[in-house]
């Protein structure tokens, strides 16, 4: 690689994690570059598969939700092979589930239906969705919200049957999402105007890679209000709201 090149690939990296001029031997890639790439995507892996322990991480969402009536649920999909062979099984609640959510509906309707959920990636959750709710939540006082639900085996469409069942006008699901090879704890927002079962994703609001390292939780906090004023005021979300709402930037900085 020309030596001339150096300082601005130097420069190009401090703003990305991504694989950018790498060096080689040769025709080949340096050890060192191979090695990390193999731990990256063993560690995209192991997010992949991780056991996410519902129990343990309602003991931990902050205490303005109350820890005790935290709803523990579980999808239709029994184990971490079916969720990742059956995805349609992850978008529904088991039996067992759907009772418990039926059974707290009566103190509705509210504003707000919080879902968690492991997702593809269960240390994004266990590392990023309490301090996001720890910023998001005191600016919610005044709104009247469901007691929080973290489902395991869970994918962002369970959040429509839990909100259907609260009888929400919102839900917002946070949910680990798909690991990337600089990325396994990437965590993301989705939020749905009156969630129903059968709702699409274009029917959605989606803020993506809530980390340290990408979308900070003060910055991700004030997109999803924003989010949520908007959706609350146009009574949309999702593709039919974009042109009647304002944008993200501009909703955060009000």
């Amino acid at each position: 690689m020309s030596e001339h090149i150096q300082p601005s690939i130097a420069r190009l990296r401090a703003f990305t994690p991504a694989r950018v001029g790498l060096g080689r031997s040769g025709v080949s890639q340096q050890l060192r570059h191979v090695l990390e790439f193999q731990r990256a995507h063993a560690t995209a892996r192991d997010a992949v598969h991780a056991v996410f322990d519902p129990v343990q991480f309602a003991s931990s969402i902050p205490e303005s939700l109350g820890p005790s009536t935290v709803l523990s649920l579980h999808s239709a999909a029994a184990d971490r092979q079916t969720y990742l062979q059956r995805p349609d099984l992850g978008r529904t609640l088991d039996a067992r589930s759907r009772d418990l959510v039926d059974a707290v509906s009566a103190a509705g309707p509210f504003d707000l239906a919080i879902v968690i959920a492991d997702g593809l990636s269960a240390l994004a959750v266990e590392r990023h969705a309490t301090p996001l709710l720890q910023a998001m939540l005191p600016q919610l006082s005044a709104w009247s919200i469901a007691p929080p639900s973290v489902v395991e085996q869970g994918r962002v469409a369970v959040g429509d049957e839990i909100g259907e069942i609260l009888q929400a006008r919102i839900a917002v699901v946070l949910i680990g999402e798909r690991p990337g090879l600089s990325s396994p704890d990437s965590l993301g927002a989705y939020v749905t105007w009156m969630p129903r079962r059968g709702r699409t994703d274009a029917e959605r609001v989606c803020i993506s890679n809530i980390r340290p390292e990408g979308l900070n939780y003060v910055d991700a906090a004030a997109q999803l209000l924003a989010v949520l004023a908007n959706a609350r005021r146009n009574q949309l979300t999702g593709v039919a709201a974009r042109n009647s709402q304002p944008s993200l930037t501009e909703g955060a900085s009000q």
